[in-house]
Protein backbone atom coordinates (compact mmCIF):
# COMPACT_ATOMS: atom_id res chain seq x y z
CA UNK A 1 0.00 0.00 0.00
CA UNK A 2 1.50 3.60 -0.73
CA UNK A 3 2.74 5.41 2.05
CA UNK A 4 1.30 8.07 3.95
CA UNK A 5 3.42 11.02 5.04
CA UNK A 6 0.76 13.35 7.15
CA UNK A 7 -1.50 12.20 9.57
CA UNK A 8 -4.80 13.75 11.66
CA UNK A 9 -6.12 11.68 14.61
CA UNK A 10 -9.99 12.36 16.69
CA UNK A 11 -10.32 13.78 19.99
CA UNK A 12 -12.22 12.09 22.99
CA UNK A 13 -13.08 13.15 26.50
CA UNK A 14 -11.19 11.87 29.40
CA UNK A 15 -10.68 12.69 33.02
CA UNK A 16 -6.89 13.18 33.90
CA UNK A 17 -6.44 14.14 37.32
CA UNK A 18 -2.74 15.69 36.36
CA UNK A 19 -4.03 18.14 33.90
CA UNK A 20 -4.51 21.59 35.06
CA UNK A 21 -6.91 24.04 33.64
CA UNK A 22 -7.95 27.47 34.01
CA UNK A 23 -11.53 28.52 32.01
CA UNK A 24 -10.88 31.65 30.17
CA UNK A 25 -12.95 35.16 30.82
CA UNK A 26 -15.31 35.42 29.17
CA UNK A 27 -15.93 39.43 27.31
CA UNK A 28 -19.52 40.96 26.87
CA UNK A 29 -20.31 41.32 22.92
CA UNK A 30 -22.76 43.36 21.28
CA UNK A 31 -23.87 40.42 18.86
CA UNK A 32 -25.30 43.01 16.49
CA UNK A 33 -21.64 44.42 15.80
CA UNK A 34 -19.53 43.64 13.03
CA UNK A 35 -16.72 43.92 15.12
CA UNK A 36 -17.98 41.69 18.08
CA UNK A 37 -18.30 39.30 15.07
CA UNK A 38 -14.96 39.56 14.17
CA UNK A 39 -13.83 39.49 17.73
CA UNK A 40 -15.88 36.49 18.42
CA UNK A 41 -14.36 34.77 15.65
CA UNK A 42 -10.99 35.41 16.69
CA UNK A 43 -11.45 34.23 19.88
CA UNK A 44 -13.03 31.09 18.64
CA UNK A 45 -9.18 30.50 16.67
CA UNK A 46 -7.38 30.44 19.35
CA UNK A 47 -9.60 28.13 22.06
CA UNK A 48 -8.40 24.60 22.57
CA UNK A 49 -9.89 21.10 24.02
CA UNK A 50 -11.19 21.39 27.60
CA UNK A 51 -9.21 19.88 30.34
CA UNK A 52 -9.84 19.72 33.83
CA UNK A 53 -8.21 22.18 36.16
CA UNK A 54 -6.59 21.33 39.64
CA UNK A 55 -6.13 25.18 40.50
CA UNK A 56 -2.84 24.42 41.36
CA UNK A 57 0.53 24.45 39.46
CA UNK A 58 1.92 20.99 38.98
CA UNK A 59 5.36 19.66 39.40
CA UNK A 60 7.10 16.86 37.82
CA UNK A 61 10.22 15.55 39.68
CA UNK A 62 13.00 15.84 36.96
CA UNK A 63 14.75 12.81 35.36
CA UNK A 64 18.20 12.32 34.27
CA UNK A 65 18.71 12.06 29.97
CA UNK A 66 18.45 8.50 28.93
CA UNK A 67 22.18 8.57 27.38
CA UNK A 68 23.16 9.48 31.00
CA UNK A 69 22.68 6.42 32.24
CA UNK A 70 23.54 2.79 31.94
CA UNK A 71 22.28 0.97 29.23
CA UNK A 72 20.27 -1.61 31.34
CA UNK A 73 18.92 0.80 33.44
CA UNK A 74 17.72 2.57 30.40
CA UNK A 75 14.66 0.78 29.75
CA UNK A 76 13.26 1.50 33.36
CA UNK A 77 13.82 5.20 33.03
CA UNK A 78 11.90 4.83 29.71
CA UNK A 79 9.20 3.60 31.23
CA UNK A 80 9.26 6.44 33.96
CA UNK A 81 9.38 9.27 31.46
CA UNK A 82 6.16 7.73 29.97
CA UNK A 83 4.75 7.98 33.04
CA UNK A 84 5.86 11.64 33.54
CA UNK A 85 4.64 12.24 30.30
CA UNK A 86 1.30 11.43 30.66
CA UNK A 87 0.60 14.75 32.92
CA UNK A 88 -1.62 17.45 30.64
CA UNK A 89 -1.33 21.32 30.51
CA UNK A 90 -3.77 23.77 30.41
CA UNK A 91 -2.29 25.70 27.16
CA UNK A 92 -4.68 28.38 27.21
CA UNK A 93 -3.79 29.96 29.92
CA UNK A 94 -0.31 30.67 28.77
CA UNK A 95 1.12 31.81 32.25
CA UNK A 96 0.47 28.78 34.05
CA UNK A 97 3.32 26.39 34.80
CA UNK A 98 5.73 27.62 32.11
CA UNK A 99 8.57 25.05 33.41
CA UNK A 100 7.17 22.00 34.09
CA UNK A 101 5.78 22.87 30.34
CA UNK A 102 9.27 23.13 28.56
CA UNK A 103 10.27 20.27 30.92
CA UNK A 104 7.72 18.06 29.23
CA UNK A 105 8.26 19.35 25.56
CA UNK A 106 11.90 18.64 26.22
CA UNK A 107 11.09 15.07 27.50
CA UNK A 108 8.98 13.80 24.55
CA UNK A 109 12.02 15.49 22.40
CA UNK A 110 14.26 12.88 24.09
CA UNK A 111 11.79 9.89 24.02
CA UNK A 112 11.26 10.42 19.95
CA UNK A 113 15.11 10.51 19.42
CA UNK A 114 15.34 7.48 21.53
CA UNK A 115 12.85 5.40 20.00
CA UNK A 116 13.98 6.10 16.54
CA UNK A 117 17.55 4.85 16.65
CA UNK A 118 17.69 3.03 20.10
CA UNK A 119 17.65 -0.71 20.22
CA UNK A 120 16.47 -3.39 23.10
CA UNK A 121 14.17 -0.60 24.68
CA UNK A 122 10.64 -1.80 23.36
CA UNK A 123 9.68 -4.72 26.34
CA UNK A 124 6.60 -6.00 26.43
CA UNK A 125 6.19 -3.68 29.29
CA UNK A 126 6.27 -0.71 27.85
CA UNK A 127 3.67 -1.22 25.76
CA UNK A 128 0.81 -0.69 27.74
CA UNK A 129 2.90 2.41 28.78
CA UNK A 130 3.20 3.94 25.37
CA UNK A 131 -0.63 3.05 24.49
CA UNK A 132 -1.41 5.30 27.87
CA UNK A 133 1.04 8.16 27.51
CA UNK A 134 -0.37 8.47 23.95
CA UNK A 135 -4.49 8.01 24.66
CA UNK A 136 -3.71 10.58 27.50
CA UNK A 137 -2.51 13.32 25.67
CA UNK A 138 -4.36 13.31 22.28
CA UNK A 139 -7.79 11.49 23.25
CA UNK A 140 -9.85 14.86 24.57
CA UNK A 141 -12.49 16.41 24.46
CA UNK A 142 -12.68 18.88 21.28
CA UNK A 143 -13.97 22.29 21.09
CA UNK A 144 -17.53 22.53 19.73
CA UNK A 145 -18.24 24.02 16.30
CA UNK A 146 -21.11 25.60 15.69
CA UNK A 147 -21.43 24.79 11.94
CA UNK A 148 -24.04 27.03 11.42
CA UNK A 149 -21.10 30.10 11.92
CA UNK A 150 -17.96 27.90 11.39
CA UNK A 151 -17.50 28.07 6.94
CA UNK A 152 -14.22 25.62 6.03
CA UNK A 153 -13.74 27.12 2.98
CA UNK A 154 -13.87 31.07 4.34
CA UNK A 155 -13.32 30.50 7.90
CA UNK A 156 -9.89 29.85 9.53
CA UNK A 157 -9.72 26.70 11.56
CA UNK A 158 -9.74 26.25 15.11
CA UNK A 159 -6.04 25.60 15.82
CA UNK A 160 -5.12 23.25 18.77
CA UNK A 161 -3.09 25.26 21.35
CA UNK A 162 -1.50 22.57 23.00
CA UNK A 163 0.12 21.63 19.52
CA UNK A 164 3.59 21.69 21.13
CA UNK A 165 3.16 18.91 22.72
CA UNK A 166 0.25 17.11 20.83
CA UNK A 167 3.06 17.42 17.69
CA UNK A 168 5.60 15.70 19.67
CA UNK A 169 3.09 12.73 20.76
CA UNK A 170 2.45 11.99 17.54
CA UNK A 171 5.86 12.26 16.10
CA UNK A 172 6.75 9.79 18.81
CA UNK A 173 3.74 7.26 18.01
CA UNK A 174 4.47 7.24 14.82
CA UNK A 175 8.12 6.29 15.16
CA UNK A 176 6.84 3.86 17.93
CA UNK A 177 4.43 1.80 14.82
CA UNK A 178 7.39 2.04 12.40
CA UNK A 179 10.29 0.56 14.85
CA UNK A 180 11.74 -3.01 13.64
CA UNK A 181 11.01 -4.01 17.21
CA UNK A 182 7.24 -3.04 17.30
CA UNK A 183 5.80 -6.59 17.15
CA UNK A 184 1.56 -6.35 16.32
CA UNK A 185 0.93 -9.14 18.44
CA UNK A 186 1.73 -7.52 21.69
CA UNK A 187 0.37 -4.28 20.85
CA UNK A 188 -2.97 -5.76 19.87
CA UNK A 189 -3.71 -6.12 22.99
CA UNK A 190 -3.96 -2.81 24.12
CA UNK A 191 -4.19 -1.04 20.11
CA UNK A 192 -7.54 -2.50 20.06
CA UNK A 193 -11.21 -1.69 18.54
CA UNK A 194 -11.91 1.43 21.20
CA UNK A 195 -8.37 2.69 20.41
CA UNK A 196 -9.44 3.00 16.77
CA UNK A 197 -12.83 4.29 17.61
CA UNK A 198 -11.53 7.31 19.56
CA UNK A 199 -8.72 7.77 17.43
CA UNK A 200 -11.49 7.94 14.18
CA UNK A 201 -13.39 10.22 16.17
CA UNK A 202 -10.53 13.05 16.55
CA UNK A 203 -10.40 13.31 12.40
CA UNK A 204 -13.42 15.61 13.25
CA UNK A 205 -10.65 18.31 14.76
CA UNK A 206 -10.51 21.43 12.92
CA UNK A 207 -6.83 21.90 13.17
CA UNK A 208 -5.53 20.60 9.91
CA UNK A 209 -1.95 19.79 11.24
CA UNK A 210 -3.54 17.51 13.88
CA UNK A 211 -5.51 15.38 11.35
CA UNK A 212 -2.49 15.49 9.20
CA UNK A 213 -0.75 13.62 11.65
CA UNK A 214 -3.95 10.91 12.63
CA UNK A 215 -3.82 10.21 8.84
CA UNK A 216 -0.39 8.62 9.04
CA UNK A 217 -1.22 7.14 12.46
CA UNK A 218 -4.48 5.36 10.89
CA UNK A 219 -2.77 3.98 7.86
CA UNK A 220 0.45 2.70 10.09
CA UNK A 221 -2.42 0.70 12.05
CA UNK A 222 -4.29 -0.21 9.45
CA UNK A 223 -0.92 -1.82 7.83
CA UNK A 224 0.38 -3.53 10.99
CA UNK A 225 -2.95 -4.84 12.58
CA UNK A 226 -4.67 -7.20 9.57
CA UNK A 227 -7.47 -7.90 11.98
CA UNK A 228 -8.28 -3.99 12.82
CA UNK A 229 -8.90 -3.71 8.81
CA UNK A 230 -12.34 -4.36 8.48
CA UNK A 231 -13.49 -2.37 12.10
CA UNK A 232 -11.94 0.06 10.27
CA UNK A 233 -13.37 0.03 7.11
CA UNK A 234 -16.54 -0.36 8.78
CA UNK A 235 -16.05 2.69 11.08
CA UNK A 236 -15.28 5.00 8.29
CA UNK A 237 -18.73 3.60 6.20
CA UNK A 238 -20.30 4.53 9.25
CA UNK A 239 -18.91 7.89 9.94
CA UNK A 240 -19.77 8.74 5.92
CA UNK A 241 -22.90 7.61 6.05
CA UNK A 242 -23.71 9.69 9.09
CA UNK A 243 -21.93 12.64 7.23
CA UNK A 244 -24.15 12.33 3.84
CA UNK A 245 -27.50 11.56 5.83
CA UNK A 246 -27.70 12.66 9.05
CA UNK A 247 -25.08 15.93 9.94
CA UNK A 248 -23.26 17.06 6.46
CA UNK A 249 -20.48 18.20 9.10
CA UNK A 250 -17.04 16.43 9.74
CA UNK A 251 -13.76 18.07 9.36
CA UNK A 252 -11.85 14.85 8.10
CA UNK A 253 -13.17 13.51 4.87
CA UNK A 254 -10.68 14.22 2.85
CA UNK A 255 -8.22 12.81 4.73
CA UNK A 256 -10.22 9.61 5.40
CA UNK A 257 -10.85 9.35 1.78
CA UNK A 258 -7.21 9.93 1.27
CA UNK A 259 -6.52 6.79 3.16
CA UNK A 260 -8.93 4.87 1.46
CA UNK A 261 -7.47 5.65 -1.71
CA UNK A 262 -4.23 3.91 -0.22
CA UNK A 263 -6.62 1.30 1.34
CA UNK A 264 -8.68 0.54 -2.38
CA UNK A 265 -5.01 0.45 -4.53
CA UNK A 266 -4.67 -2.45 -2.25
CA UNK A 267 -7.81 -4.43 -2.85
CA UNK A 268 -7.47 -8.22 -3.96
CA UNK A 269 -9.24 -9.42 -7.15
CA UNK A 270 -12.10 -10.11 -7.75
CA UNK A 271 -13.04 -7.58 -5.32
CA UNK A 272 -15.74 -8.41 -2.77
CA UNK A 273 -19.35 -7.61 -2.44
CA UNK A 274 -18.93 -5.15 0.41
CA UNK A 275 -15.95 -3.33 -1.71
CA UNK A 276 -18.51 -2.94 -4.31
CA UNK A 277 -21.34 -2.16 -1.98
CA UNK A 278 -19.18 0.86 -0.36
CA UNK A 279 -18.86 1.96 -3.65
CA UNK A 280 -22.08 2.58 -4.51
CA UNK A 281 -23.81 3.02 -1.53
CA UNK A 282 -21.41 5.66 0.05
CA UNK A 283 -18.73 7.18 -2.54
CA UNK A 284 -21.37 7.45 -4.82
CA UNK A 285 -23.91 9.85 -2.59
CA UNK A 286 -20.87 11.81 -1.03
CA UNK A 287 -21.19 13.46 -4.31
CA UNK A 288 -24.48 15.39 -2.97
CA UNK A 289 -23.30 17.28 -0.40
CA UNK A 290 -22.77 20.84 -0.22
CA UNK A 291 -18.83 20.71 0.92
CA UNK A 292 -18.10 19.05 -1.68
CA UNK A 293 -15.15 20.84 -2.99
CA UNK A 294 -13.49 20.31 0.06
CA UNK A 295 -13.03 16.68 -0.82
CA UNK A 296 -13.60 15.93 -4.44
CA UNK A 297 -10.08 15.53 -5.44
CA UNK A 298 -9.79 12.72 -3.01
CA UNK A 299 -13.18 11.48 -3.63
CA UNK A 300 -12.89 10.96 -7.63
CA UNK A 301 -9.25 9.79 -6.91
CA UNK A 302 -11.02 6.39 -4.97
CA UNK A 303 -13.80 6.43 -7.50
CA UNK A 304 -10.99 5.81 -10.33
CA UNK A 305 -9.27 3.33 -7.82
CA UNK A 306 -12.08 1.25 -7.88
CA UNK A 307 -12.90 1.49 -11.38
CA UNK A 308 -9.04 0.18 -12.45
CA UNK A 309 -9.76 -2.82 -10.27
CA UNK A 310 -13.19 -3.46 -11.26
CA UNK A 311 -13.95 -1.90 -15.32
CA UNK A 312 -17.64 -3.52 -14.91
CA UNK A 313 -18.39 -1.16 -12.38
CA UNK A 314 -18.04 1.69 -14.60
CA UNK A 315 -21.48 1.68 -15.70
CA UNK A 316 -22.99 2.13 -12.32
CA UNK A 317 -21.12 4.60 -11.43
CA UNK A 318 -21.18 6.91 -13.90
CA UNK A 319 -25.32 6.30 -13.63
CA UNK A 320 -24.83 7.30 -10.11
CA UNK A 321 -23.12 10.45 -11.08
CA UNK A 322 -25.77 11.62 -13.73
CA UNK A 323 -28.55 10.68 -11.22
CA UNK A 324 -26.79 12.68 -8.83
CA UNK A 325 -26.08 15.58 -11.37
CA UNK A 326 -26.45 19.09 -9.75
CA UNK A 327 -29.25 21.28 -11.26
CA UNK A 328 -28.72 24.75 -9.78
CA UNK A 329 -25.05 24.89 -8.62
CA UNK A 330 -22.78 25.63 -12.39
CA UNK A 331 -19.38 25.04 -9.38
CA UNK A 332 -20.50 21.84 -8.70
CA UNK A 333 -21.27 20.80 -12.31
CA UNK A 334 -17.26 21.77 -13.34
CA UNK A 335 -16.32 19.37 -10.83
CA UNK A 336 -18.33 16.24 -11.84
CA UNK A 337 -17.36 17.31 -15.24
CA UNK A 338 -14.01 16.78 -14.30
CA UNK A 339 -14.15 14.07 -12.63
CA UNK A 340 -16.27 12.18 -15.27
CA UNK A 341 -13.03 13.00 -17.28
CA UNK A 342 -10.82 11.06 -14.97
CA UNK A 343 -13.37 8.09 -15.19
CA UNK A 344 -13.31 8.41 -18.57
CA UNK A 345 -9.06 8.70 -19.04
CA UNK A 346 -9.41 5.14 -17.54
CA UNK A 347 -12.97 3.79 -19.43
CA UNK A 348 -12.58 0.54 -21.45
CA UNK A 349 -13.91 0.62 -25.24
CA UNK A 350 -16.46 -2.01 -24.00
CA UNK A 351 -17.70 -0.39 -20.96
CA UNK A 352 -18.23 3.10 -23.10
CA UNK A 353 -21.12 1.66 -25.13
CA UNK A 354 -22.86 1.16 -22.62
CA UNK A 355 -23.15 4.73 -20.82
CA UNK A 356 -22.31 6.70 -24.14
CA UNK A 357 -26.22 7.80 -24.65
CA UNK A 358 -26.90 8.99 -21.21
CA UNK A 359 -23.61 10.33 -20.72
CA UNK A 360 -23.51 12.79 -23.95
CA UNK A 361 -27.17 13.45 -23.49
CA UNK A 362 -25.79 15.13 -20.28
CA UNK A 363 -23.21 16.84 -21.66
CA UNK A 364 -25.01 18.57 -24.27
CA UNK A 365 -27.05 19.69 -21.52
CA UNK A 366 -24.02 21.06 -20.27
CA UNK A 367 -22.68 22.65 -23.52
CA UNK A 368 -26.07 24.61 -23.83
CA UNK A 369 -25.48 25.96 -20.42
CA UNK A 370 -25.78 29.64 -19.52
CA UNK A 371 -22.87 29.34 -17.00
CA UNK A 372 -19.65 29.67 -19.12
CA UNK A 373 -17.47 27.76 -17.26
CA UNK A 374 -19.80 24.64 -17.62
CA UNK A 375 -19.99 25.08 -21.24
CA UNK A 376 -15.63 25.15 -21.63
CA UNK A 377 -15.27 22.70 -19.16
CA UNK A 378 -17.62 20.21 -21.45
CA UNK A 379 -16.04 21.05 -24.55
CA UNK A 380 -12.62 20.72 -22.87
CA UNK A 381 -13.13 17.13 -23.56
CA UNK A 382 -12.46 17.26 -27.17
CA UNK A 383 -9.05 18.32 -26.72
CA UNK A 384 -8.55 14.43 -24.76
CA UNK A 385 -7.44 12.63 -27.23
CA UNK A 386 -8.22 9.06 -25.42
CA UNK A 387 -11.77 10.81 -25.26
CA UNK A 388 -11.77 11.27 -28.77
CA UNK A 389 -10.98 8.37 -29.77
CA UNK A 390 -13.81 6.89 -28.28
CA UNK A 391 -15.98 9.41 -29.86
CA UNK A 392 -14.81 8.77 -33.18
CA UNK A 393 -15.47 5.09 -33.02
CA UNK A 394 -19.20 5.59 -32.05
CA UNK A 395 -19.40 9.00 -33.72
CA UNK A 396 -22.66 7.62 -35.12
CA UNK A 397 -24.53 7.75 -32.09
CA UNK A 398 -22.56 10.70 -30.19
CA UNK A 399 -22.90 13.16 -33.09
CA UNK A 400 -26.72 13.23 -33.61
CA UNK A 401 -26.73 13.77 -29.87
CA UNK A 402 -24.56 16.67 -29.58
CA UNK A 403 -25.10 18.00 -33.09
CA UNK A 404 -28.28 20.37 -32.39
CA UNK A 405 -26.94 22.15 -29.15
CA UNK A 406 -23.67 22.55 -30.73
CA UNK A 407 -24.99 24.13 -34.02
CA UNK A 408 -27.21 26.13 -32.25
CA UNK A 409 -24.54 27.68 -30.34
CA UNK A 410 -22.51 28.03 -33.52
CA UNK A 411 -24.78 30.72 -34.41
CA UNK A 412 -25.91 32.78 -31.08
CA UNK A 413 -23.92 36.28 -30.94
CA UNK A 414 -24.36 36.28 -27.23
CA UNK A 415 -21.86 33.56 -26.49
CA UNK A 416 -18.36 34.76 -28.42
CA UNK A 417 -16.62 33.23 -25.42
CA UNK A 418 -17.29 29.79 -26.61
CA UNK A 419 -17.91 29.65 -30.24
CA UNK A 420 -14.66 28.89 -31.21
CA UNK A 421 -14.79 25.72 -29.22
CA UNK A 422 -17.96 25.01 -30.56
CA UNK A 423 -16.29 25.08 -34.39
CA UNK A 424 -13.58 23.22 -33.17
CA UNK A 425 -15.64 20.86 -32.33
CA UNK A 426 -18.22 20.54 -35.05
CA UNK A 427 -14.92 20.54 -36.94
CA UNK A 428 -13.60 17.77 -35.75
CA UNK A 429 -17.51 15.69 -36.16
CA UNK A 430 -17.13 16.73 -39.80
CA UNK A 431 -13.69 15.33 -40.17
CA UNK A 432 -14.92 11.91 -38.49
CA UNK A 433 -18.30 11.04 -40.60
CA UNK A 434 -18.68 14.03 -42.63
CA UNK A 435 -21.59 11.91 -44.71
CA UNK A 436 -22.99 12.07 -41.31
CA UNK A 437 -22.91 15.41 -40.80
CA UNK A 438 -24.24 16.73 -44.03
CA UNK A 439 -27.46 14.73 -42.92
CA UNK A 440 -27.85 16.26 -39.57
CA UNK A 441 -26.70 19.90 -40.70
CA UNK A 442 -29.72 19.47 -43.71
CA UNK A 443 -32.15 17.54 -41.29
CA UNK A 444 -31.36 20.52 -38.40
CA UNK A 445 -32.25 23.25 -41.40
CA UNK A 446 -35.23 21.44 -42.52
CA UNK A 447 -36.41 21.28 -39.20
CA UNK A 448 -35.58 24.90 -38.44
CA UNK A 449 -37.57 25.86 -41.64
CA UNK A 450 -40.41 23.93 -40.50
CA UNK A 451 -40.57 25.43 -37.09
CA UNK A 452 -40.35 28.88 -38.26
CA UNK A 453 -43.17 27.75 -40.67
CA UNK A 454 -45.18 26.83 -37.67
CA UNK A 455 -44.69 29.92 -36.10
CA UNK A 456 -45.93 32.14 -38.65
CA UNK A 457 -49.09 29.76 -38.84
CA UNK A 458 -49.75 30.14 -35.55
CA UNK A 459 -49.19 33.95 -35.38
CA UNK A 460 -51.62 34.01 -38.22
CA UNK A 461 -54.48 32.18 -36.56
CA UNK A 462 -53.69 34.43 -33.52
CA UNK A 463 -54.23 37.48 -35.47
CA UNK A 464 -57.48 36.11 -37.18
CA UNK A 465 -58.52 34.98 -33.86
CA UNK A 466 -57.83 38.65 -32.53
CA UNK A 467 -59.32 40.30 -35.77
CA UNK A 468 -62.91 38.48 -35.20
CA UNK A 469 -62.55 39.52 -31.60
CA UNK A 470 -62.70 43.48 -32.97
CA UNK A 471 -65.62 42.07 -34.95
CA UNK A 472 -67.89 41.09 -32.39
CA UNK A 473 -70.54 43.44 -31.41
CA UNK A 474 -69.69 45.15 -27.75
CA UNK A 475 -72.25 45.09 -25.12
CA UNK A 476 -72.46 47.49 -22.03
CA UNK A 477 -74.75 44.84 -20.55
CA UNK A 478 -74.93 41.36 -21.35
CA UNK A 479 -76.58 40.70 -24.33
CA UNK A 480 -79.88 38.22 -23.57
CA UNK A 481 -78.85 34.91 -24.64
CA UNK A 482 -79.91 33.88 -28.20
CA UNK A 483 -80.69 30.47 -29.84
CA UNK A 484 -77.53 28.73 -30.76
CA UNK A 485 -78.63 28.14 -34.31
CA UNK A 486 -78.44 31.89 -35.06
CA UNK A 487 -74.46 32.12 -33.89
CA UNK A 488 -73.43 28.39 -34.95
CA UNK A 489 -71.43 29.57 -37.97
CA UNK A 490 -69.23 31.76 -35.55
CA UNK A 491 -68.86 29.80 -32.76
CA UNK A 492 -68.02 27.06 -35.05
CA UNK A 493 -64.95 29.16 -36.83
CA UNK A 494 -64.19 29.85 -33.73
CA UNK A 495 -63.67 26.40 -31.72
CA UNK A 496 -61.55 25.67 -35.54
CA UNK A 497 -59.41 28.38 -35.27
CA UNK A 498 -58.52 27.12 -31.36
CA UNK A 499 -58.20 23.67 -32.58
CA UNK A 500 -55.99 24.73 -34.93
CA UNK A 501 -53.43 26.43 -32.89
CA UNK A 502 -53.23 23.66 -30.14
CA UNK A 503 -52.68 20.89 -32.99
CA UNK A 504 -49.56 23.34 -33.58
CA UNK A 505 -48.80 23.89 -30.59
CA UNK A 506 -48.28 20.19 -29.97
CA UNK A 507 -47.21 19.33 -33.54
Amino acid sequence: MERLTTCYLPSYSRAMSSAATTPPSVDKVDGFSRKSVRKAKQKRSQSSSQFRSQGKPIELTPLPLLKDVPAPEQPELFLKKLQQCCTVFDFMDTLSDLKMKEYKRSTLNELVDYVTVSRGYLTEQAYPEVVKMVSYNIFRTLPPSDSNEFDPEEDEPTLEASWPHLQLVYEFFIRFLESQEFQPSIAKKYIDQKFVLQLLELFDSEDPRERDYLKTVLHRIYGKFLGLRAFIRKQINNIFLRFVYETEHFNGVAELLEILGSIINGFALPLKAEHKQFLVKVLIPLHTVRSLSLFHAQLAYCIVQFLEKDPALTEPVIRGLLKFWPKTCSQKEVMYLGELEEILDVIEPTQFVKIQEPLFKQISRCVSSPHFQVAERALYYWNNEYIMSLIEENSSVILPIMFASLYRISKEKNKVAIVALVYNVLKAFMEMNSTLFDELTATYKSDRQREKKKEKEREELWKKLGDLDATLPSHPCPPEPRPLERHGATVFFIFFLLFCIVRLTLR
